[in-house]
């Protein structure tokens, strides 16, 4: 028995607290506790001089924001609590909470356009020569695609991570996914659906198409390699690997994220999470030159982006809290022309689509900035808009992208992270914002899509929103004529696919939850089917 009590004593004591405000006792049991405390402090002072330290386990309510016990923070159904050891969660600003933010009910508040500087040189001229003209002096008016028309329900069995319409085939979308597949669907034949899961074996961040030939597509993923990708057959083939030796290190392994494609210059570019850019030629698809230093050492390049009406210009931006504009002709590190300052890091930089003259940046500080990249003094933002898009992890970035059919570069779109309270359900809508102004025009939602839609795309020629929310993706259309019966202006086409979702959920897929992504799929009844997806009518918002 000694040996065995020995061998006990060598354990450190475990001490529980409790929290004060659950603990009543009466003056008698207090008595015995008192006497058991002073037991037990003999015995600790013993343990600690034998250099033996207590263990404390603490079963007191915890902050998750600051750690520190006597109030909690977080989210409680749509409504946010905020840690008032923090700041405001959403304008990063102290003195007020999430729900009374000023930010939350207007988007323009506090919103103040920067001074347009008054100058007459060739610049200006050219612009006024070339570029206004191709600019209607009447806006037309916003159409805003606000009900879901189609959706392929966990489509991808991972969380979508990027989307891209066809070029010439507007019926044509196609998505990545977490684990580096690649899906193809024709969302007017709904069923029209292919996923290549042969491509990739980690994160696809970006795709575009090749200019040449409508039919291959060029994807960027985080293992280290530039794929061109055949859309009919699924063949894909290397144009880059930046890990010839395969797996070494976290410390030494180049992953791809920001890539865009130049084809005045025949060229695609790809960034890593080093901060260095590469360039291959579409014509021989091979590399051309060394990597250059672009951002700061060891910093993640997330975007890459050429300049519509100069094909000279490049933009990047990354997690050293840089945008960067660039020239490719004399492309070497630390020879940017322009840095674009933000205090946080920046998750996408985009040209705007027609002139190319104004810069749309999405920062991680809950901030959408708009730069004057001709008149404008790029030190600081022509305007700020705070909107809610910081996040933790296990989602895929927001970034506020431009709606390339806007003739006066003036609406863009980006989902929404805060959740807002709509008949008792939290939603996270998708907001269409009047960069110009700073209002907001719209908020697309639906009641049955409850989880966040942080990738979203217009369509370039026709009104039409896709989203990808979770592993789902939801094709949106404008409201059709009142005209119609409500039977026909209520019907949808759903497309489930659950059989591998069953067969993942065995495994023990750790992804975002998105059991509720659509609850009205509970409402079907079990039914016999031959074919692996399904049908379903559901009643959409009124």
């Amino acid at each position: 028995m000694a040996p065995q009590e020995a061998r006990r004593m060598k354990f450190a004591q475990v001490v529980i607290e409790r929290d004060s405000d659950t603990e009543e006792s009466s003056s008698e049991e207090e008595e015995e506790e008192e006497d058991v405390e002073s037991e037990e402090t003999k015995k600790q002072q013993v343990e600690n001089s034998k250099g033996k330290a207590p263990i404390t386990i603490s079963l007191k309510k915890v902050c998750k924001v600051c750690k520190k016990t006597g109030h909690e923070a977080g989210f409680k159904g749509a409504t946010y609590i905020d840690c008032p050891m923090k700041p405001c969660f959403l304008c990063k600003l102290p003195g007020h909470t999430t729900i009374t933010c000023p930010h939350r009910v207007a988007t323009e508040y506090g919103v103040i356009p920067a001074a347009h500087k008054n100058t007459r040189n060739s610049l200006e001229f050219i612009f006024e020569r070339q570029l206004r003209p191709k600019i209607t002096k009447i806006k037309p008016k916003v159409v805003i695609p606000s009900h879901v028309s189609c959706a392929v329900i966990r489509y991808h069995s991972r969380r979508v991570t990027c989307l891209e319409f066809h070029p010439t085939k507007y019926n044509i979308i196609l998505s990545g996914d977490k684990k580096g597949q690649l899906g193809v669907w024709d969302f007017e034949q709904v069923y029209e659906k292919t996923v290549y899961g042969n491509i990739h074996s980690c994160i696809l961040n970006h795709m575009k198409f090749n200019p040449r030939n409508d039919g291959t597509v060029y994807g960027a993923s985080s293992d280290g390699t530039l794929s061109c990708t055949d859309l009919e057959t699924g063949l894909s083939s290397s144009l880059m690997n930046i890990n010839p030796n395969g797996w070494q290190s976290p410390n030494t392994f180049r992953m791809l994220y920001g890539m865009d494609v130049n084809p005045e210059k025949g060229l695609v570019l790809a960034a890593d999470n080093f901060g260095s850019l590469y360039m291959v030629d579409i014509r021989s698809n091979s590399q051309i030159g060394e990597a250059v230093l672009i951002h700061k050492k060891g910093s993640k390049v997330t975007g890459l982006n050429f300049n519509p009406v100069q094909p000279d210009l490049l933009l990047s931006c990354g997690n050293d809290h840089f945008a960067r504009l660039w020239d490719i002709r004399r492309l070497d590190a630390g020879s940017s022309l322009h840095q674009l300052s933000h205090k946080r890091v920046v998750n996408s930089a985009y040209f705007s689509p027609q002139s190319g003259s104004k810069i749309l940046t999405t920062a991680q500080d809950n901030r959408i900035r708009v730069w004057d990249s001709i008149f404008g003094k790029l030190d600081s933002p022509s305007r700020e808009i705070v909107h809610s898009h910081d996040f933790n992890r296990h989602l895929t970035p927001f970034r506020a992208e431009w709606d390339p059919k806007d003739p006066s570069e003036s609406v863009a779109v980006v989902g929404r992270y805060i959740s807002e309270n709509y008949n008792g359900i939290a939603l996270h809508p998708i907001d269409f914002i009047n960069i110009s102004t700073g209002q907001l025009i719209a908020e697309v939602m639906d009641p049955n899509i409850t989880t966040i839609s942080p990738v979203n795309k217009l369509h370039p020629q026709y009104d039409v929103l896709a989203s990808g929310s979770s592993r789902s993706i939801f094709i949106w259309k404008p409201e059709k004529d009142q005209s119609e019966s409500i039977e026909d202006r209520v019907k949808k086409n759903i497309i489930v696919c659950g059989k591998a979702e069953k067969k993942r959920k065995s495994e023990g897929d750790s992804d975002e939850s998105d059991n509720d992504i659509y609850k009205a799929k509970k409402n079907i009844k079990s039914t016999k089917t031959k074919a692996k997806s399904i049908s379903v009518v559901i009643k959409g918002k009124q």
